[in-house]
């Protein structure tokens, strides 16, 4: 029987999505790949200390660990990692995985049908962060046994900057284990950045992606192409496509020898082709494979060895396409048809594998979470083949976000989803506005998908609406779009996020009185940045921020992102004075709204000295707030325990704020 839901004021009302269920659902599965007839990835594993698990389906349909525990796949080249496996069927049938534990981050070989516990590659070194590794693939025609060429990250000194990256070669017999001189060096490091090779199928080149400080990814990266010699050295190393204000992000060969490629050239990452031989007047020519469509067939380079399309043995072309979230489609390169998945899900992760004529890839919407999702390009069907959805709770108490645009200052847009509160039992009382929480995505050249979110769900469920803003500087909405923030960061986000709140208000879908803001890294800067201007908000909660621009500038960070301020700022040689007039933590004394500072006390790109600082400066000003630290968590909190007490530490800072009573979540304790 149906009942009418009873008024109960908004945030007071009873949710069953509690802190630990969010929790237990909180990151996705990423880095698919292939391997014979079976398919891998990686999954969180929030329970067991955030450690990322390699999964894999067998040919017969079971699910099973491909690594047992304490075996963490993940690397911390350039911080954020990347693919951080492969494998491959040996001659004799037997399967085997190369992968990075993250504990040391030495590369090891591991035959999971074997009895053999995994055995290391590579040695460690005791200079700074030591050797990484990062999007490893395995050629088991090279040398003796077999190589793999990955991604070297090598550290020269104790600086964070003191670092150099390379192609390599790792011999799979172990050789290299104690020995550095084993490894070969295939690329020499005149980039300060590159990703790891892409072979042709002949054998006979390879492509890389490179570029160098102060540009990031986004901005510009070349192309670099090398030959492959019978021994497997690389020559005539050469730059093919791209420049400093061109940003390819990914490439891949194709069969008939030619590679493809997706370039921003044009305002958006669009896919093209290039063949290598093909020169016209001393300059290789491309071609887009569609006409301009006003949609992202790329995205950011934040991790190596990231995918968005992949090729398919019988011509067509996978690819990741849209405006906003990407979706999954399947391209004929020969007749321009671009034909989507179907199913629910509206926003498709950056991985792709390919098994024959089937694509795999992880898929969510707004009612689903992050699924391992096959498309059989032969038929059209598709199927879940990992990691399913099953509502833990009814879906009613799940959000029913809206995709909107909003008009910002100067007539821009801004792209948001607006998820009001919602219950399947309450409702609020008449006349009542409901609190809002805006939330800032990191990045800042990022993007918050429309996908189900239970720790947004554990806000709505109990009457607090939640906004996530894709501010100018997000990725999805082209160049243009994602470059507003360029000398602006501290502006444009903020004044962005602002509007969509104003909005709110205006509209009477919000209380002007009960409006709060949340982000973390990037995010956590423009929560700062805007509690220290704006004066629109009640209350705040940062997590793991950037607070201290000239800190960051001077050796406060880690190697890829030391000089990312250099465009969203301005460069720190000639506008000093724009560094600390914009970072809260010089604009403390403004600060009058309490707030909650979460920190993981391990984390290198957003260090706990910026949070300590900022601490000291607001000591003493009468200003309610709290400082949560976390050991053993770096940016981006990944233990059970962790993401339970920061979730319920910042819905009790709301309640307590907002002056809404609840007695489910244990009292945060402010001082002043």
């Amino acid at each position: 029987m149906n009942t009418v839901p009873a008024a109960a004021p908004y945030g007071s009302w009873p949710s069953p999505i509690d802190a630990a269920l969010a929790a237990s659902h909180d990151g996705r599965p990423d880095h698919l790949g292939a391997v014979g007839d079976e398919v891998w990835w990686t999954e969180p594993r929030p329970a067991e200390g955030g450690r990322r698990a390699l999964m894999r389906r067998r040919a017969d349909g079971t699910t099973a660990l491909a690594l047992p525990a304490p075996w963490n796949a993940r690397s911390r080249v350039i911080e954020y990692g990347g693919q951080p496996w492969a494998g491959t069927v040996r001659e004799d049938g037997e399967l085997l995985v190369v992968f990075v534990h993250f504990a040391d981050q030495r590369l090891y070989a591991y035959a999971p049908d074997g009895p053999d516990d995994p055995w290391p590659l590579t040695p460690v070194s005791g200079v700074g962060g030591g050797l990484r590794w990062v999007d490893p693939q395995v050629r088991p025609e090279q040398g003796v046994k077999g190589e793999v060429w990955c991604v070297l990250e090598e550290f020269t000194g104790p600086a964070p900057t003191d670092v150099r990256r390379v192609v390599a070669a790792v011999p799979l017999d172990g050789s290299a284990a104690d020995d550095r001189a084993a490894i070969r060096e295939l690329s020499d490091d005149r980039h300060r950045f590159v990703t790891g090779p892409k072979v042709s199928h002949d054998g006979r080149r390879a492509a890389w992606i490179a570029w160098d400080h102060p540009r990031m990814p986004w901005d510009g990266t070349v192309v670099m192409l090398a030959d492959i010699t019978g021994t497997g050295d690389f020559t005539g190393v050469r730059p093919l496509v791209g420049d400093l204000d061109e940003s390819v992000c990914q490439v891949e060969w194709d069969r008939d020898g030619s590679l493809l490629f997706v370039s921003d050239l044009a305002d958006w990452w669009e896919l093209q082709r290039i063949r290598p031989d093909a020169v016209a007047g001393g300059v290789v020519p491309s071609s887009r494979l569609l006409p301009p469509r006003g949609e992202e067939f790329g995205g950011p380079l934040w991790k190596i060895g990231t995918r968005w399309f992949h090729p398919l043995d019988n011509g067509l072309i996978a690819v990741l396409h849209g405006k906003g979230d990407l979706r999954l489609g399947i391209l004929d390169p020969e007749t321009g048809e671009l034909a989507d998945t179907p199913g629910p899900w509206t926003a498709w992760s950056d991985t792709l594998a390919v098994h024959g004529s089937r694509v795999v890839g992880v898929a969510a919407g707004p009612r689903t979470g992050p699924e391992i999702v096959e498309l059989d390009t032969a038929t059209g069907h598709t199927r879940t083949l990992g990691t399913p959805h099953r509502d833990a709770v009814d879906p009613a108490y799940y959000p029913a976000p809206e995709y909107r645009v909003f008009t910002g200052p100067d007539g821009r847009e801004i792209h948001a989803h607006i998820s009001p509160p919602r219950s399947p039992e309450h409702v609020g009382p008449e006349g009542e506005k409901p609190p809002y929480v805006v939330r800032a995505h990191g990045g800042p050249t990022g993007h918050a998908p429309l996908v189900l979110d239970l720790e947004i769900a554990y806000f709505t469920s109990r009457g607090i609406g939640v906004a996530e803003v894709n501010y100018g500087g997000s990725t999805g909405y082209g160049r243009r779009y994602r470059e507003r923030l360029r000398g602006e960061w501290g502006v444009v986000d903020v004044a962005d996020c602002a509007a969509v709140a104003s909005a709110l208000v205006e509209e009477g879908a919000a209380d002007p009185d009960r409006l709060a803001i949340r982000g973390g890294s990037a995010g956590g800067w423009t929560v700062a940045a805007s509690l220290t201007s704006t004066g629109l908000y009640a209350c705040g909660t940062i997590l793991y921020p950037v607070l201290d621009l000239e800190g960051w500038a001077t050796d406060g960070t880690h190697d890829f992102e030391s000089q990312y301020l250099e465009s969203l700022v301005g460069p720190f040689a000639e506008v000093p004075e724009r560094y600390r007039e914009r970072s809260p933590l010089h604009r403390a004394d403004r600060l009058n709204t309490p707030f909650l500072l979460l920190q993981g006390l391990a984390d290198v790109i957003c260090p706990p000295a910026q949070s300590e600082r900022f601490l000291a400066a607001v000591a003493g000003r009468g200003v309610p707030h709290a400082y949560l630290a976390f050991e053993g968590e770096g940016h981006g909190f990944r233990r059970a325990e962790t993401l339970v007490r920061a979730l319920e530490a910042e819905l009790s800072l709301y309640t307590r704020t907002f002056g809404i009573d609840r007695t489910d979540v244990p009292p945060l304790e402010l001082t002043t």
